[in-house]
């Protein structure tokens, strides 16, 4: 037989033998046991909202924004959160008692919320003292995480918002002298008044008057009748939005037809609810607008609206990023561990969530940019 000859048939046996040497290497991979996927973080976190009396639509939406945050993230599967919520009902001495039970009882790595600014004031200190990480939502008052280095807050607060809208419906509206009117036994609208004074003094506005009220009042006639006769180019108001709903409805029917300007309260469709055709030319400063055309927002308010029949306003939208803002914070922890979650949360930088880029500077409050709205046929639109 020639050489050419064997090495012909050497062929089919060499290229047999190339196929049963891969095959046996599969065979062999197959057998090794997979390598195991890093377990994911459990983290039981608190939640202390309004779910019942005054202000319980703050309340609803926040948690809604919470439960789907947390339903995606557990999907994911490298964070799994457990949260136990625990309503306030709007008093202090409630949303007290509730971190305490969270905190001692629960043993939860974090606490989201209070909703009420003057909630925090009383919650935050006991979370601190506690070494455990707290995160407001919604709390919009000045000083709030300057009450430790475990207070955090992603609501962007009144000294940032209230200048925005002020400083713009001025120029739009040639504004030149001003009313204003706010909820003087309440941190959270005293700190709008603040904002909205200073605010007014830098543009050198004439503040006329200052009127005050105090939470759940239903008749501001006395107040309005003495706004109406000075004659303001506008009217400043820093309400939650039961009062500030009942306020825009009861100045119209009095013949006020100048702007007003709203402080955070505002940012609710409870607003437009209850105070209806009232409501029309309301200028407020948030960090969301629903209407935003990106795909992140608008994927958010379809899963929203599919959950829960409605659209996500201001506060469920913060509530939602606050979540995810835990999560990736967990993430980087590596465990559930106070000390660790919250050295974890002070490092976040240009955390890019529905409301935009979000980070948290050196005492741990917010860095973004808020947008102007107003209310026109019965929805916010940008304020042009």
């Amino acid at each position: 037989m020639s050489r050419t000859i064997r090495f012909i048939c050497l062929i089919p046996m060499l290229v047999f033998a190339l196929v049963f040497m891969g095959a046996a290497k599969d065979a062999q991979k197959a057998a090794q046991p997979a390598k195991p996927k890093v377990p994911p973080v459990n983290a039981k976190i608190g939640v202390i909202s309004i779910i019942t009396g005054q202000g319980a639509g703050y309340g609803e939406a926040i948690t809604n924004g919470f439960k789907l945050a947390r339903d995606e993230v557990n999907a994911r599967g490298e964070v799994k959160i457990e949260l136990v919520i625990e309503d306030s009902s709007g008093k202090q001495e409630q949303a007290l008692a509730a971190a305490q039970k969270l905190i001692n009882s629960s043993q939860v790595v974090a606490i989201l919320g209070p909703t009420l600014s003057t909630e925090m004031k009383v919650v935050g200190p006991e979370a601190n003292a506690s070494g455990v990480p707290i995160m407001g939502t919604s709390t919009t008052a000045a000083g709030i995480t300057q009450i430790g280095k475990f207070v955090f807050r992603n609501s962007l607060p009144e000294s940032l918002a209230i200048p925005a809208s002020v400083k713009k419906a001025a120029k739009k509206y040639g504004i030149r002298k001003v009313a204003i009117l706010y909820g003087n036994d309440d941190v959270f609208t005293k700190s709008g008044f603040d904002s909205m004074k200073k605010a007014s003094e830098d543009l050198k506005l004439d503040i006329l008057t200052v009127e005050t009220f105090q939470k759940g009042q239903s008749d501001y006639k006395a107040q309005l009748t003495k706004i109406k006769s000075m004659n303001p180019d506008a009217v400043f108001c820093s309400a939650l939005y039961e009062e500030g709903a009942v306020i825009l409805s009861q100045a119209r029917k009095m013949g006020i037809k100048v702007p007003f300007v709203g402080g955070n309260g505002f940012n609710s469709p409870k607003v437009i609810e209850i105070a209806k055709e009232a409501a029309e030319g309301l200028v407020v400063a948030t960090p969301w607008f629903a209407d935003r055309n990106t795909p992140k927002v608008k994927s958010f308010v379809a899963r929203y609206e599919k959950a829960y029949g409605k659209k996500p306003d201001q506060f469920a939208a913060q509530a939602y990023d606050a979540l995810y803002i835990m999560a990736e914070a967990l993430k980087k922890a590596g465990k559930a561990d106070r000390g660790l979650l919250r050295d974890s949360l002070a490092g976040v930088k240009n955390f890019d969530g529905v409301l935009g880029k979000f980070s948290f500077d050196a005492e741990r409050d917010v860095v973004m940019e808020p947008n102007v709205l107003i209310i026109q046929g019965g929805k916010f639109r940008m304020f042009q």
